[in-house]
């Protein structure tokens, strides 16, 4: 029996590992998770254990609230201690946070191969400490489970091909999760009844990327943008604790509904509900398309270029007059979202059986 040892630390990578523990289950797989701890607010962690009923974590490093450098620091080092006692055949992790760089590199220098899920992704701006932990995690997995066809020319471009690593495009497991999980929602979730939403038109948002929250004028015009259209329709937030503590600082009063941070299926309920999406979340640009809904993305750049080049998506910054005419352009628009763009739902499917021949 082969064994894999999941790191996992933020939100998204719950949700994604959720479908690929199943898979790798079902294949005959052991896998050790690891929850280095990088989201410890209930909300934003322990409720996605519960309800989308992945294996609680075998080991919890409790590793968040410090510098880059030291968390990163932190959970290499506790991460190591645990690959030293688990002594696995393979790491895996996903995405481009703090948790999959540590992950990466503490499997790199123990010589234990690693799997990255949802690699290949560029938003080619180095200043997000995203793109740095995405891009060294490449370079050093010896799997790169690619979502789409953009991202597996990226890294062709970038001369993966004489790398010692196998490219492989699986498919976005985030809309595995999507397709399983959006009819349990239904019956799990009481969000629109509690907010009072239930047949009510409305936009929702978010904001947590910290090109966006660290900079006071960023931060500014975004939520100054979103009161303005809240004057004609209801946004409803749900606010990452650590922005919730930044515009309290900054006095910054938002007119619409703040809501704290909720749970996965809570979330597909609002996505399936509302109109529009605002968001500098590259996972929720997807989980927008995957619902049919178009997406104002609050940042310069994206990774996910296939939504903005098939005008499912549109990028307005931070700039107030780029985010209402963004608004006005994208809520009068009608597109195909039957475009496959992601897959068939069968992306974990691949991973578990591409790992099984190895």
């Amino acid at each position: 029996m082969k064994k894999i040892v999941t790191i996992v630390g933020a939100r998204p990578q719950f949700i994604k590992a959720a479908m690929v523990s199943r898979a790798l289950k079902a294949k005959g797989f052991s896998e050790i998770i690891v929850h280095t701890g990088q989201h410890f607010d209930k909300n934003m962690s322990e409720v996605f254990f519960e309800e989308m009923e992945i294996p609680y974590p075998d080991y919890n490093l409790e590793i968040q609230g410090l510098s880059h450098g030291a968390m990163t620091g932190r959970m290499m080092e506790s991460v190591e201690d645990v690959l030293l006692k688990e002594k696995p055949d393979r790491v895996m992790v996903f995405g481009d946070t703090n948790s999959t760089l540590a992950g990466a590199l503490a499997a790199a220098k123990l010589n234990i191969p690693v799997a990255h899920v949802e690699a290949g992704l560029r938003s080619f701006n180095n200043e997000m400490p995203e793109e740095i932990n995405r891009i060294l995690t490449d370079r050093i997995s010896s799997v790169l489970f690619c979502p789409t066809d953009v991202a597996v020319a990226n890294l062709k471009k970038e001369g993966f091909d004489s790398f010692d690593c196998q490219i492989v495009k699986n498919g976005d497991v985030m809309q595995d999760a999507a397709l399983f999980y959006a009819a349990k929602s239904d019956d799990r979730s009481t969000i629109l009844k509690n907010l009072e939403l239930e047949g009510k038109p409305f936009v929702l948002a978010t904001v947590h990327r910290q090109e966006n929250t660290d900079n006071p004028e960023r931060i500014r015009a975004i939520f100054d943008s979103l009161n303005e259209i809240h004057r004609g329709k209801e946004v409803v937030m749900p606010l990452h604790p650590r922005t919730r503590q930044i515009i309290k600082n900054l006095g910054i009063e938002p007119d619409f509904h703040v809501i704290d941070p909720v749970g996965y299926f809570d979330m597909l309920q609002l996505l399936k509900n509302c109109q529009l999406v605002f968001t500098d979340s590259g996972g929720l640009q997807k989980e927008a398309f995957f619902f049919a809904k178009h997406c104002i993305t609050l940042r310069d750049e994206t990774e996910w270029t296939e939504l903005v080049d098939g005008g499912f998506n549109m990028l307005a910054g931070s700039d107030g007059n780029r985010i209402l005419e963004a608004y006005r352009i994208m809520s009068a628009k009608q597109s195909n979202f039957s475009i496959n763009l992601y897959g068939d739902g069968e992306a974990s499917n691949v991973i578990a059986d591409f790992l099984a021949t190895l």
